[in-house]
């Protein structure tokens, strides 16, 4: 199928071909009809991508003050490649789009297939032949309603939740400063509740459509008419709302507001403007300033966006979901009439050449849609489109045997998931080995598989597990998706005969765990590892090996300054995903058993109420313990990951992977040399794997290890329940 995508680094504009999505659980697969440009959104990121990396930079102080803390934790190069990583890569665009209902997912029993629905969402609602949306991000479509007029609903909705931050009343007098798309739009919607409206932009043929469309007056803001119609319309009093819709980088939107808003009034911020509040303006009125997030509540929450968990009516009335199917009721019955707004639709396969007229100012647009196909229809559902195949949601079963390789072949690697992790720290390595082919790459999301096909040399992109699964070609699968999936797709690919190498962790429950090692015992195949990586380091391997050996039991100290997790990452869905520590504490655990050279006998933890920070004992055979500090609440500068092993009158001390230093017991200290960068083993950990996908060799760390560290993880949880050590027999 074909998308719509920009490269952000140089700017380039571009439409793909990428696979079909599939249609996952607790969503709907939609064939697009309509999709609209945002003439704001849109091409505010159009034009900062055509931006030097000084001028980026300077767009986004939010995105650089993250670059310095990732210099800070992970070094300049690893964070030099994963910035350039994402930078150089096809972003999506497009957020609101109407279309037939292609596919329905597992849950979903309030549309099927052929149902005409409304989809929001810059993830989801984008312009491309087909989309995955989930359930709180689609609306049907009211009878009557023609497709391209509902191909408006999110850019209604954001409108719509302005006017709704405003509380307006019946009788008041509104200034809406910015006559785009949205600020039209919340000029009809607030006259069709009884709102008088006053409008203003510099561009003349806006503000005569924004009268046609029910303002009162409109005019150039910079002019006194704006002035002189406020001051009629409220007896010189003032306006009671002020909707800020305007872009750009002038703060005379936010100083019209306070001059021509009434004493107490309030100030609703729709777009993305300058606000550089005059203090006194404001204070001296009391102006109520107010943002306006978005499509509604439900915005950023991914429990309520993807995982399709409303909220009650009774405490939340206009949700993003109630707000889009809201705006499509008015449209519908006439309150708010679109069609004016329209100034071109354009073939979708124009579409590059009409992002550049609107970029380059050839083309002057309040709205501008994309048609799919030529010939779209206009009622029910839509006929003649072409004909794109769906994969089907993959079903699990017992595959074939591990496929027999040819002498002197490449070992072939499919890669299931290609998120930051897999492009960042995985891909780069193996791209530039010799031996090795990257066969396929397999995706929940299109983009992202083309992506890393473009990137990293993959001979397919898909979507289709199934397809990668039976091809007797691949000799190994990496499972580099989130943590909730890894045990499922282990577990098949074991009985597909492939060899396996799973990113940690390995599972999440006991159960899952369980499953696993069912999928080995009934396949046979025991080709399994577990990214535990930090034993492969080269500066811990050095460590280990002046340390030496040991007679007496061991005392070993791990600080893991873990931090805090931006809000909105998917490590906070505990729910779906697990706690931090079960799916991060692996990493810990098997590096100190690794230098105990033992596996953990016993697990004992403590949790201080109100935050995530842990401190977990492990206990050994031979009286050795581990303790693992694994805190959120350390300062952002301090290292990561601190470590110290005493002994037999030694100690080994590891400083974040950039230096380690051994004390022997004469009091010799032994340092090894300053890295370039921190490696924590990965390059060593693939190439390992890959010697013995190639040699039919065991597999670098014997299966028995990855269980013992996944069955300590999981039993914190169970030690933290009871409040006493647990033993890892009864764990399990």
């Amino acid at each position: 199928m074909k998308q719509v995508v920009q490269n952000y680094k140089s700017g380039e504009l571009a439409l793909l071909d990428v696979p079909v999505p599939g249609c996952k659980p607790g969503g709907v697969l939609v064939r697009t009809a309509y999709s609209l440009i945002s003439t704001g959104t849109e091409l505010m990121k159009v034009s900062e991508a055509g931006m030097s990396m000084l001028g980026k930079a300077r767009s986004r102080p939010d995105q650089v003050a993250k670059v310095v803390q990732s210099v800070a934790t992970n070094g300049v190069p690893a964070t030099y490649r994963k910035v350039m990583g994402k930078l150089d890569s096809y972003t999506p665009l497009g957020y609101s789009l109407c279309g037939v209902v292609e596919q329905v997912g597992a849950g979903i029993d309030d549309v099927k297939a052929g149902d005409l629905v409304a989809c929001a969402g810059n993830e989801h609602a984008l312009h491309a032949e087909l989309n995955w949306v989930p359930k709180n991000l689609y609306a049907p479509v009211p009878d009557g309603l023609a497709p391209r007029h509902a191909a408006f609903g999110t850019v209604g909705s954001i409108a719509l939740q302005g006017v709704r931050q405003g509380e307006s009343r019946l009788g008041e007098v509104a200034l809406v400063i910015g006559l785009g798309l949205i600020g039209q739009l919340v000029v009809q919607l607030l006259t069709a509740s009884g709102v008088r409206v006053v409008g203003a932009d510099p561009d003349p043929e806006r503000c005569e459509l924004a009268e046609r469309l029910g303002a009162a007056a409109c005019g150039d803001p910079a002019s006194p008419a704006v002035e002189s119609a406020v001051a009629e319309l409220t007896d010189g009093h003032g306006v009671d709302q002020v909707y800020l819709a305007a872009g750009g980088g002038s703060n005379q939107p936010v100083e019209l507001a306070a001059r021509l808003c009434r004493d107490r009034g309030r100030v609703v911020d729709i777009g993305k403007c300058r606000l550089d509040l005059p203090w006194n303006a404001y204070y001296e009125k009391e102006l109520d300033v107010r943002f306006s997030r978005s499509y509604g509540p439900g915005r950023y929450d991914p429990e309520y966006e993807i995982e399709g968990r409303d909220y009650p009516i009774g405490y939340v009335r206009w949700t993003e979901r109630r707000n889009l199917a809201c705006f499509l009721d008015l449209v519908a019955r006439g309150r708010v009439d679109v069609e004016p707004l329209i100034t071109r639709t354009a073939a979708f396969d124009d579409a590059v050449e009409t992002y550049r007229g609107l970029k380059e100012g050839d083309l002057k647009a309040v709205a501008v849609l994309f048609r799919y196909p030529e010939q779209a229809a206009e009622e029910g559902p839509l006929a003649g489109l072409p004909a794109v195949t769906v994969p089907s949601v993959p079903g699990g079963g017992k595959g074939s045997s591990a496929p027999v390789r040819a002498a002197k072949t490449p070992v072939r690697l499919a890669f299931v998931g290609a998120g930051n992790y897999a492009t960042s720290m995985l891909l780069p390595h193996l791209a530039r080995r010799d031996g090795v082919e990257l066969s396929t790459v397999v995706t929940t999301t299109a983009l992202s598989a083309a992506n890393a096909q473009r990137k990293f040399g993959f001979r397919e992109a898909t979507t289709d597990l199934d397809a990668v699964l039976g091809d007797p070609s691949v000799d190994a699968v990496f499972v580099v998706t989130r943590h909730s999936s890894h045990a499922e797709l282990t577990r098949r690919a074991l009985l597909a005969g492939k060899a396996v190498f799973v990113e940690k962790p390995l599972a999440l429950t006991e159960d899952e765990l369980t499953g696993v090692l069912a999928a080995v015992e009934e396949s046979g195949n025991d080709r399994l590892q577990v990214g535990f990586n930090r034993r492969f380091a080269p500066l811990l391997q050095e460590a280990r090996k002046r340390f030496g050996a040991r007679t007496g039991p061991a005392s070993l100290r791990y600080l893991v300054n873990a931090g805090r997790l931006d809000h909105g990452s998917w490590y906070l869905q505990q729910g779906t995903e697990g706690s931090r520590f079960a799916g991060e504490g692996g990493h810990f655990v098997d590096t100190a058993s690794w230098l105990l050279g033992a596996d953990p006998v016993s697990v004992y933890a403590l949790a201080p109420s109100g935050n995530e920070d842990l401190q977990v004992v492990l206990g050994y055979p031979d009286g050795s313990t581990a303790t693992i500090a694994y805190v959120t609440t350390g300062a952002a500068g301090f290292p990561k990951e601190t470590l110290d092993l005493v002994a037999d009158g030694k100690v080994l001390q590891l400083d974040d992977f950039v230096r380690t230093s051994v004390y022997d017991g004469r009091k010799r200290w032994v340092s090894s040399r300053l890295p370039k960068a921190r490696d924590k083993g990965q390059s060593a950990e693939l190439a390992a794997f890959v010697r013995a996908v190639r040699t039919g060799g065991p597999m670098p760390v014997p299966l028995r290890s990855p269980v013992a560290t996944t069955t300590a993880t999981l039993a914190v949880r169970a030690a933290l329940t009871g409040g006493a050590p647990v033993t890892l027999a009864e764990a399990r």
